[in-house]
């Protein structure tokens, strides 16, 4: 696995021994930054599930400012820890070793995220836990960290498809590839 442009491009990353971790293939993050384009400038992001951090390295590479972290299996934590230290990274990210829920409402009460909200945020959860997908959009609906233009993006396995809306989260586009989907979230009213 590697970064694939920006300032780390071609960089190496780890990944923790066995099969606890699904990584986002090269090709899926390769789609999902051309789709998202130069709207990284300076944007603050969420890797939320986070694994090794390959999709918010790639952020962080490509000219955001700020990410943060959420990952609670330690091994893929100490991973993504490493990985943002042999980049020097530290200083742009922030980690969290706990479950989704306690990061956000961790996050909000941080002023600094509030004030800037997260122009991005991209979640994957193991696609055995599919529940989580539900549980963390509706979350990130009633938070604070969105911004009218925030996007969400969940990548999920094709035949795991979260609903089209969660609170004032609604969908407004998909792409697969192979058995993976990435689903595309926007901020709009209240359902």
């Amino acid at each position: 696995m590697r970064v694939i442009a920006g300032e780390f491009r071609g960089r190496t990353l780890r990944a923790p021994a066995g099969r606890s971790v699904r990584p986002t293939s090269d090709a899926l993050r390769e789609t999902l930054f051309n789709v998202l384009g130069p709207s990284l400038d300076s944007a603050w992001m969420l890797d939320l599930y986070a694994g090794t951090g390959a999709v918010g390295i790639e952020a962080l590479s490509r000219g955001a400012a700020r990410a943060a972290f959420v990952e609670s299996a330690r091994a893929a934590a100490a991973a993504l820890q490493a990985n943002l230290a042999a980049l020097g990274l530290e200083p742009r990210a922030r980690v969290f070793v706990q479950p989704v829920r306690l990061a956000l409402a961790r996050l909000e009460a941080d002023p600094e995220w509030t004030a800037h909200g997260a122009a991005l945020v991209f979640l994957d959860p193991p696609y055995v836990l599919a529940r989580e997908y539900a549980l963390t959009l509706e979350a990130l609906a009633r938070s604070g960290l969105l911004r009218p233009e925030s996007l969400v993006v969940a990548e999920h396995a094709a035949r795991d498809a979260p609903a089209a809306r969660f609170g004032r989260l609604f969908r407004t586009r998909e792409l697969r590839q192979g058995d993976s989907v990435l689903s595309f979230y926007r901020c709009g009213e209240d359902a």
